[in-house]
């Protein structure tokens, strides 16, 4: 087994080099999270509006189960999607077990909650700020989700960007519906894992560092989304 130093090495020299199967992973992975994630945004950010302008029986309950989905373990997630997706499940004729589409319905599972949730935050605290302007302006609660949500959006894009965080690094739920097939549905993480465990650290180290890069590329876009957001309201 290769030191760590020449691990290391061996690692950013596949990088800079742009190996062929490093970069075939890294490309999956950004489609399937980036995929998900543009689903999980039309879905759960209108959803989330709607969530803080009405009012009806069970809406408390309705938010609070969206908070705790929030939490869902992406092993109870991928479960369910598997169980869903196979043979004996609702969906099995479709054929979409252990293909790349299983792998964004799971992500999508895990990340929708996330966008509803705290969009439905971002848009109630709107809401309340301007009900008055938006009520005298004569709009009804459906015209107003346009309006809040554009007036929102600095903060909506921390929120995907949340989503996308979760998403990419993301094991559990990809492994058990996508089964980690070499150029069919390995994506960052899960070939990380299996890499780390046959020993080929050159490869897993490589694409830990991207990965770890993603992640500092969404959080420096999230503080720079939030410190000019916080500029426009000052």
């Amino acid at each position: 087994m290769p030191s760590d130093t020449s691990a290391l090495n061996t690692a950013l020299s596949l990088i800079l080099g742009f190996d062929p199967a490093l970069m075939e992973i890294v490309a999956l992975s950004l489609r399937v999270s980036l995929a998900a994630v543009l689903m999980a945004a039309v879905v759960g950010l209108p959803l989330g509006a709607a969530l803080a302008l009405w009012r009806f029986p069970g809406h408390g309950a309705l938010v609070v189960a969206l908070n705790a989905l929030m939490g869902l373990p992406p092993v109870v997630a991928g479960l369910c999607v598997y169980l869903l997706l196979s043979r004996a499940g609702p969906l099995g004729e479709l054929g979409l077990l252990f293909t790349p589409t299983a792998m964004i319905v799971a992500q999508l599972v895990l990340v929708l909650p996330i966008i509803a949730a705290l969009a439905r935050q971002q848009v109630e605290e709107l809401h309340l700020e301007y009900r008055e302007q938006l009520t005298s302006l004569g709009l009804s609660r459906l015209r107003m989700i346009p309006t809040l949500l554009w007036d929102a959006r600095l903060g909506l894009v921390t929120v995907i960007l949340a989503g996308f965080g979760r998403a990419s690094a993301e094991v559990g739920a990809v492994m058990i519906v996508g089964g980690n097939i070499d150029g069919v549905t390995r994506m960052m993480t899960t070939a990380i894992v299996l890499e780390t465990s046959k020993g080929n650290l050159a490869l897993a180290l490589g694409l830990g560092i991207v990965l770890l890069g993603l992640v500092a590329l969404v959080n420096a876009i999230a503080y720079v989304v939030g410190e000019t957001a916080r500029r426009r309201l000052g």
